[in-house]
């Protein structure tokens, strides 16, 4: 295809960012769109770090992943004495949302990354995309990648009738700093450690510091605990935070209602391993998300494309969210190169993605059941290690 081509990216977290850089290598004159009035931060997001999530780091930016990243050698599962009950070696590792933003965020530079830029509509004539901004602006591109994420504005727009699902359980989510927690961090920094109980799980692993640090000492320990809410009103007073606003998805850090975190505090005290409940007790500000499935039946639309959380919305319980966004945006570079025009790239790239998506989101949906509702986690099980493409990969 032609390599002069204006490319617009919707949406500048990590999969919106990949796409642009990528995008941008082909020699297309590439420009980030990011709603947000400030480059953005996630307190609280501890991410699994798979290959594909940090292919660009490594195979382009040339990062040491040993400088971004915390890495761990087992899974490690306690009773509730806080007892090792089963592990096994093997390798993970561990960023924050932060750190590998900023990387590539600095990969790509500031000058075309515009901030404070909300895309409210999208039309495609004349093989151009035109895009209405929030404060009327109107843009032209030749094609338009929609990377902006859960709540995606595009998705609505190009697909209305698609909605979230709530999977009838939520991810409690906290950090608290190694240093704070003393001796008990010791024994959770050199694996991914898990409790499980009837419909519930938790797990716990270490990750950079909120400053990238990964020194020990500088590093936080993050933990993600499952919990099942009724959907309706048990879900409803949950997702209210302290100043009476409902959010959908998310809780931020610091408006939770104060009687929310008594009880999961008091609830870890009750029910989870000392060593692990140690680390939900001191966390001064936890937050909550509701775990949500978003399936699409498409990808592509002429010269414009959802990838990322703008697509498929799948459970954490594979850590591939990230990687399916950089998966995502490398097929999409892929396609571009080789493929004739903008129209053929996307109709090539199109199946392969949705396939990953669907076999994703079913595969995590499995995963969720099991620990949630059925019961029948079992401890070593290989389906239960990390992976985009299947356990493992």
């Amino acid at each position: 295809m032609r390599k002069d081509g204006r490319v617009g990216v919707v949406g500048g977290s990590l999969g919106g960012l990949t796409a642009a850089l990528l995008l941008r290598e082909l020699g297309l004159d590439v420009t980030v769109y990011e709603r947000s009035g400030a480059e953005l931060e996630q307190r609280g997001a501890g991410i699994g770090l798979l290959p594909a999530s940090y292919r660009y780091l490594v195979d382009r930016a040339g990062i040491n992943l040993d400088e971004v990243s915390v890495s761990t050698k087992y899974i490690r599962y306690l009773d509730h004495r806080g007892r090792r009950v089963h592990e096994q070696a093997q390798p993970y590792r561990f960023s924050n949302w932060n750190t590998v933003y900023r990387c590539l965020l600095q990969c790509f530079g500031r000058e075309r990354y515009l901030l404070g830029r909300e895309c409210v509509d999208v039309r495609q004539s004349d093989g151009k995309v035109r895009i209405t901004q929030a404060d009327g602006d109107e843009l032209e591109c030749d094609l338009l990648v929609c990377a902006d994420g859960v709540n995606s504005r595009a998705r609505s727009g190009l697909l209305p009738h698609v909605r979230f699902a709530y999977a009838g359980y939520v991810a409690w989510r906290g950090l608290i700093p190694e240093k704070e927690l003393g001796k008990d961090a010791t024994a959770l920094i050199d694996a991914i450690t898990y409790y499980v109980y009837a419909n519930s799980h938790i797990l716990v692993y270490p990750i950079p510091g909120i400053d990238g640090s990964v020194r020990p000492g500088d590093r936080l320990i993050n933990y993600v605990w499952y919990r099942n809410y009724l959907a309706g009103s048990d879900l409803t007073d949950l997702m209210t935070d302290c100043n009476g606003k409902l959010h959908e998805v998310s809780v931020p850090p610091g408006a939770t209602q104060p009687q929310h975190i008594e009880e999961l505090r008091a609830t870890a005290a009750a029910r989870l391993p000392e060593p692990i409940a140690s680390v939900v007790r001191a966390v001064k500000q936890p937050f909550v998300q509701a775990i949500i499935d978003v399936e699409v039946p498409r990808m592509a639309f002429g010269r414009v494309c959802l990838v990322g959380d703008a697509a498929f919305v799948v459970r954490p319980h594979a850590a591939a969210g990230t990687a399916k966004a950089a998966a995502d945006a490398w097929e999409l570079a892929k396609a571009l190169a080789v493929q004739p025009d903008i129209e053929s790239a996307l109709g090539a790239w199109e199946p392969g993605q949705l396939e990953l998506g669907r076999k994703l989101l079913e595969r995590t949906r499995r995963i969720g059941r099991r620990s949630q509702f059925d019961c029948n986690w079992t401890p070593g099980d290989p389906e239960l290690i990390f992976g985009l493409y299947e356990p493992g990969r």
